[in-house]
């Protein structure tokens, strides 16, 4: 899979072979600091999707860079993509993660102001772990809202079934 890079992302890398010798060219901070987050951000987007070696040469082909420039961030990508990965890892957000789930169904009949009235509602406690500590959430809903939810839920998980989301959800991996 090839990185494609915006061209944005290549006119902050097309400063890339000349930020080396910054103090000598003349080159102002902003471009040395364009070329550094160029590089930042195509090894970081390199690493994320894990692209082959072969892929990253593709990829960085494209910029022009001379064969020298190319073979020094190829071995750069090496050496360092476990390292940006589990960097990347540990930027993640931790999301909290379900341990079980309690649900009562409660129906008011009447009230002191209407005796024919019929009101239900569903009540949940949702039981979740985020780092090592265990959390409730309290939710109330009426009927409708639940199934409509439901309904949702089911929709995504179907849509998650289908080879265009297996294929992004594989890459994002």
């Amino acid at each position: 899979m090839l990185l494609v890079l915006s061209e944005e992302q290549k006119a902050h890398l097309g400063c890339l072979p000349r930020a080396g010798g910054a103090g000598r060219l003349g080159l102002g901070a902003d471009a040395v600091q364009r070329a550094a987050e160029g590089l930042a951000f195509l090894l970081a987007e390199s690493a994320r999707l894990t692209i082959s070696e072969i892929d990253f040469q593709d990829s960085i082909h494209v910029l022009g860079f001379s064969d020298e420039l190319n073979k020094s961030l190829l071995q750069l990508y090496l050496d360092n993509r476990k390292e940006i990965r589990s960097i990347l890892g540990e930027l993640a957000p931790k999301l909290p993660s379900y341990h079980s789930l309690e649900w009562r169904l409660d129906v008011q009949l009447a009230s002191r102001s209407l005796r024919q009235q019929i009101k239900p509602a569903v009540t949940i406690k949702l039981h979740l772990n985020q780092n090592e500590e265990q959390t409730a959430q309290v939710l109330q809903t009426d009927p409708s809202t639940l199934l409509h939810l439901i309904q949702q839920l089911e929709q995504a998980l179907g849509e998650m079934k289908t080879n265009h989301c297996r294929r992004i959800v594989r890459n994002m991996k």
